[in-house]
C-alpha cells in the first residue's frame, strides 16, 4: 500500500535523475575547485645524477676531453599560471556550478510531478477496477434473476441472454481494468526506483480533487510566476552567464600575460673523475612574463568567434525555453479550468445515472420495464462512475502539472488542500 505522500518523499530521496543530477552537481564542484587550484604553484621534491666521460665542447668552443659527475639533492616550488584562461575559467566554473544546483531543484520538481501523476494513474485504475467490479456484481446478480424467471416461464431466454452478454462485457472490462492498474503500478515503481516486481496499491479508497493553486488566481500572474521561479530558467541563466564568461577568456583573457616562477633549493656536489664531494647548498630563481600570439592567444580569432557564436545559440535557446515555459502554463491552466467544469458536469451525470438505475429497477419490479431497459441503465451508470473518477485523476494531473509549470511544486503533502 502506498499514499501521495510516501510516493512524493520516495520520489525525492530514490529517484534516479535525482541522483544523476546531484552527481552532475557534484562534478561541477570537483570542476570549481580544480580552477581554484589553478593559481597555486606545485611542488616537485627529487634526486638528480649526472655524468659525463670524454669529448665535451667549452663555451669558447674548445674541445676537450672531460670526465665529471654532479649530482643534486633538493625541491623545487614551480608555478606556471596563464592568468587570463585561469581568472575566467574560474568564473565560468562558479557559473556552471549554480547552473548544477538549479539543475538539481529542476529535476526534484520533475520527479515529484511525475510521481504524482503516477500515483493519480494507479489510483485511477484502482478506481475503475473497484467500478467494475460493481457493475459485474449487478449484471450476475441480474443474470441471476433472470435465469430463475426463464426456467419458472415467466421470462423470454432472450432476455437472459442479453443479460449474459453484458455479464461477459464487465468481466472482460474487469481483466482490462486490472491490467492497466499493473501496468501503473510498474510504472510508478520505476519513478520511484522500486522494485517492479512489487505490485504497488494505492492506499486511498476514494479520489478527492485537490487544490494547490487558488483557483481564482489570474493567468498573467501565473506566467510572471513561472518566469521568476523556474528552476530551468535560473540554470539556463547561469549557463548564459557561463558562457559569457568564457566568450571574454577568449577576448579579453590572452591580454593578460602568463606567469611562470620557480624556486629550487637544496645541495650540489660532484667533481672531476668520479669524485662524490664538494657537496653544498644550492639555490635557483626564477621569474617569468609572456604572452601568447597565435592559437589559443592573442589574433585566435577562431576561437573568440566560436565563443561568441555558443554564447548566442545558449541566449536563443534561453528565450525558446521561456517560451516553453510560458506555453506550459497556459497549457496547465487551460486544463485545470476544463476538467473542473468536467467534475461538476460528471457529478451530475453521475447522479442522473444512479437515478435512472433506481428508477429502471421500481419499473421492472412492478413488470413495467424491460430487461434491456435495465441493462442500458447499468451501462449508463458505470460510464458515470468511471467518467467521473477520471474526470478527478485527470484533474489533479493538471494541478500538478500547473504547480510544476510555475516552478513553485516542492511535493510538500502539506501543500495539498481539497476542493
Amino acid at each position: 500500500m502506498i499514499d501521495l505522500p510516501t510516493a512524493l518523499r520516495l520520489a525525492n530521496a530514490q529517484n534516479l535523475d535525482i541522483q544523476i543530477a546531484r552527481q552532475k552537481l557534484n562534478e561541477a564542484k570537483a570542476n570549481r575547485d580544480s580552477a581554484t587550484w589553478q593559481f597555486f604553484p606545485w611542488i616537485a621534491p627529487g634526486a638528480s645524477f649526472r655524468r659525463h666521460e670524454d669529448r665535451i665542447q667549452a663555451v669558447d668552443g674548445t674541445i676537450l676531453d672531460v670526465n665529471k659527475q654532479s649530482y643534486t639533492l633538493g625541491g623545487a616550488i614551480t608555478a606556471q599560471v596563464d592568468l587570463g584562461e585561469a581568472i575566467y575559467k574560474r568564473l565560468a566554473a562558479k557559473q556552471l556550478l549554480e547552473a548544477s544546483g538549479h539543475g538539481l531543484e529542476g529535476q526534484r520538481q520533475e520527479a515529484t510531478l511525475r510521481a504524482a501523476q503516477g500515483f493519480f494513474d494507479l489510483a485511477k485504475a484502482k478506481g475503475l477496477v473497484e467500478v467494475v467490479k460493481e457493475a459485474l456484481k449487478i449484471s450476475q446478480e441480474y443474470q441471476k434473476q433472470i435465469h430463475e424467471a426463464v426456467i419458472a416461464g415467466i421470462a423470454f431466454k432472450g432476455d437472459e441472454l442479453r443479460v449474459q452478454t453484458q455479464t461477459e462485457r464487465s468481466q472482460l472490462a474487469l481483466r482490462q481494468a486490472q491490467e492497466q492498474q499493473r501496468v501503473a503500478a510498474a510504472r510508478l515503481a520505476q519513478v520511484l526506483h522500486l522494485d517492479p516486481s512489487v505490485e504497488l496499491s494505492p492506499q486511498e479508497t476514494e479520489l478527492e480533487a485537490l487544490m494547490l493553486i487558488e483557483p481564482e488566481t489570474a493567468l498573467d500572474r501565473l506566467v510572471q510566476q513561472a518566469l521568476r521561479s523556474r528552476p530551468e530558467l535560473k540554470e539556463s541563466q547561469a549557463v548564459i552567464s557561463a558562457a559569457h564568461d568564457t566568450r571574454n577568456g577568449a577576448v579579453y583573457g590572452p591580454l593578460i600575460p602568463t606567469v611562470g616562477a620557480q624556486i629550487f633549493g637544496g645541495g650540489l656536489g660532484g667533481g672531476k673523475g668520479s669524485s662524490t664531494g664538494n657537496f653544498g647548498p644550492s639555490e635557483d630563481y626564477y621569474v617569468g612574463l609572456g604572452w601568447r600570439i597565435g592559437p589559443g592567444g592573442l589574433f585566435d580569432f577562431g576561437r573568440v568567434n566560436a565563443s561568441k557564436a555558443r554564447l548566442e545559440t545558449l541566449r536563443l535557446g534561453g528565450e525558446k525555453l521561456k517560451d516553453q515555459i510560458v506555453g506550459q502554463v497556459v497549457e496547465n491552466h487551460t486544463r485545470v479550468q476544463s476538467l473542473f467544469d468536467q467534475i461538476r458536469t460528471t457529478k451530475r451525470n453521475l447522479a442522473a445515472a444512479d437515478e435512472t438505475l433506481r428508477l429502471t429497477r421500481e419499473r421492472k419490479e412492478f413488470g413495467i420495464g424491460v430487461v434491456l431497459e435495465d441493462i442500458q441503465a447499468q451501462q449508463e451508470l458505470t460510464r458515470a462512475r468511471s467518467d467521473y473518477l477520471t474526470a478527478i485523476a485527470e484533474f489533479n494531473k493538471a494541478e500538478y502539472g500547473l504547480k510544476q509549470a510555475i516552478g513553485g511544486l516542492a511535493g510538500a503533502p502539506s501543500e495539498v488542500r481539497g476542493r
